[in-house]
């Protein structure tokens, strides 16, 4: 059996894990793919490895649903580095490539935006 390729964009397998996720999760999560296509549009995206990928020329972020917190993957390492104090101080818990947010929090938007827009200089970077 082949595997399905990594590049393939396939919006509705997101639409059906979006639907599955309770109340709370799923607004939080609608609202990080909604934050993720305004800052990259050109992006596509599937379910993989049983959560939302988002890709350009390599993977972006990726997102998921836990049992208490929603996880938003930068899929980099230095990104959360620097800009741990501004996500501690917006109420995000970060461990390790991943962002923590409470279901139903208010999203810290502009540090959301701000992230994204690192992880495109990364890929443009070739990192």
């Amino acid at each position: 059996m082949s595997r399905p390729k990594p590049n393939r964009h396939a919006p509705a397998e997101v639409d059906e894990y979006l639907a599955a996720q309770a109340d709370g999760f799923r607004e939080t999560l609608e609202d990080l793919r909604e934050i993720v296509r305004r800052v990259a549009p050109d992006c596509t995206e599937r379910v993989s490895y049983k959560i939302p990928i988002f890709r350009l020329k390599k993977d972006f972020v990726a997102m998921s649903a836990a049992k208490k917190h929603i996880g938003f993957h930068t899929m980099s390492k230095a990104i959360p580095v620097a800009m741990k104090d501004e996500f501690k101080a917006a109420g995000v818990w970060i461990s390790g490539t991943t962002l923590h947010i409470k279901p139903g929090a208010e999203l810290p938007v502009a540090l959301i935006e701000k992230a994204l827009r690192a992880r495109l200089d990364e890929l443009e970077a070739g990192k």
